[in-house]
């Protein structure tokens, strides 16, 4: 390999190669690209081309991590990306840590989420995510969802504490749930604003249970087990506390055209 040249500007370099010599074809060139590359740091191998495959780059899981990994793995990604970055389930203390190695970073204490927003999306103000919970206790899930879909470059608006024991604070929001584009349902204790909300709209509803309530409701479990059972059609569910899978899930369908 040439001085100064990585090993994936070397593979790439060997590529275009075999296609001008006609080796390869642009398609077979452009699947091979998309393999690579990662970055080995031996506690994890952070994959940059997620940003290519997927149109975001990879996200960071910061619970179970040292503030150290979550710094390393930040910085990785901002060197080899263009996107926004994202580390999720995060602490302050995490988050002061990172700040040291880039200082742009922002934390978002109710979602939990380290992020530093990059790059100039355009988002379609006709095409809404709307976010609802059943209770103010569900708000964190809620507001990792709403930061998600927003640096996911989407519209974003929230309904908060609008659940079924009080059915008219939900009916009072008609009009916004019938408008908006993709609907994420967050609810704890039995789950059933998940059901009501499908059966009021033709959009997509992506439920999230939280682990938000008594001891029946087992964490979260018996929320999971009433939204997979939901009688209303169109409703899917992601897992319980998961607001970032939901709010991604909810951006994937908000950009389909």
């Amino acid at each position: 390999m040439r001085e100064g040249v990585c090993v994936e500007e070397q593979k790439i370099e060997e590529l275009l190669a075999c296609y001008k010599a006609g080796g390869l074809d642009e398609q077979q060139v452009v699947r091979e690209i998309r393999k690579l590359s990662f970055e080995d740091m031996g506690f994890a191998e952070v994959d940059h081309h997620r940003e290519m495959r997927q149109g975001f780059p990879e996200v960071v899981y910061a619970e179970g991590k040292t503030k150290e990994q979550v710094a390393a793995i930040l910085k990785s990604l901002y060197a080899h990306s263009r996107g926004s970055l994202m580390a999720t389930r995060a602490s302050r203390e995490k988050y002061e840590y990172a700040r040291r190695e880039l200082p742009d970073l922002q934390y978002d204490e109710a979602a939990r989420l380290i992020y530093l927003e990059r790059g100039n999306c355009e988002r379609d103000e006709k095409r809404t995510v709307l976010i609802l919970t059943a209770g103010t206790s569900d708000i964190p899930v809620a507001e990792e969802a709403r930061l998600t879909a927003w640096l996911w470059g989407n519209h974003v608006k929230t309904f908060y504490d609008c659940g079924v024991a009080g059915i008219h604070r939900l009916f009072a929001h008609l009009e916004e749930i019938q408008k908006a584009n993709v609907i994420i349902v967050i609810a704890g204790m039995e789950g059933a604003l998940a059901s009501v909300v499908g059966g009021l709209t033709d959009r997509p509803v992506i439920a999230v249970p939280t682990s938000v309530g008594y001891g029946a409701s087992f964490h979260g479990l018996a929320a999971l087990l009433s939204m997979l059972n939901s009688c209303a059609s169109g409703v899917s569910v992601v897992n319980i506390d998961n607001g970032f899978g939901a709010g991604v899930l909810a951006s994937k369908i908000n950009h389909m055209r």
